[in-house]
């Protein structure tokens, strides 16, 4: 394992395709992205979102779909029209974790609908408050469940939650918020609790450079 994770974030070309899966392409360039104090982009993110969708497909873990992380900026820039045939091959009503990864611009973060509870999550490793973020979410799967399903979702039933600082693991540093945002994914996807911590992160940084290698979660 580590033979190739060392190899992936050596020199090479940058534009190198490392993995192909989900209609993704993760080159070298954005695997560095994966080193220790770097910025997670857009392109690991989502891989790695689809690599959580896949495991999900398997019997005993719960039905999970990630929208892609240019999901919600889409959402608030261009309303619910913009992102109505985002789920033109899915029923997101069928599913029981709903993932969707947002893009701060300097930040990322994870907002988790679980429409067996009837909730929506907002993690963020910085520990800020994302009640807004929550209700935008909430106001969509209203307009999807009228548009799809030709159903009114009974708002009163769906309750709204900012994670807490003391609830969810919390980055201490400038850099890892991306890692955060995957493995919150990753454990709630699951139904785990998150036992991990700050200094898990050069770990997972490694083990995630693994698993977009082998297009699959250890």
């Amino acid at each position: 394992m580590e033979r190739e994770v060392v190899a992936a974030l050596g020199k090479g070309e940058p534009d190198e395709i490392l993995s192909s899966a989900f209609k993704l392409r993760v080159t070298r360039e954005d695997i560095h992205t994966l080193r220790n104090l770097c910025w997670l982009n857009d392109e690991v993110i989502n891989f790695y979102l689809g690599l959580v969708t896949e495991r999900s497909k398997k019997e005993g873990y719960p039905s999970v779909h990630a929208f892609s992380s240019f999901f919600y900026e889409k959402l608030t820039s261009g309303g619910y029209r913009a992102v109505a045939r985002w789920t033109r091959r899915v029923d997101v009503f069928q599913k029981n974790i709903i993932l969707v990864p947002i893009n701060l611009r300097l930040h990322w973060t994870l907002a988790a609908i679980d429409t067996r509870e009837k909730t929506i999550k907002y993690y963020d490793s910085l520990g800020h408050e994302g009640d807004e973020i929550c209700e935008t979410l909430l106001k969509y799967l209203q307009e999807e469940s009228s548009e799809k399903r030709h159903v009114k979702l009974n708002v009163s039933e769906w309750t709204v939650h900012s994670m807490e600082p003391h609830e969810i693991p919390q980055q201490l540093n400038g850099s890892d918020c991306g890692v955060f945002t995957c493995k919150y994914a990753e454990y709630i996807s699951r139904d785990k609790p998150m036992t991990f911590t700050q200094t898990h992160m050069p770990y997972f940084r490694k083990q995630m450079v693994w698993e977009i290698l082998h297009q699959q979660l250890l």
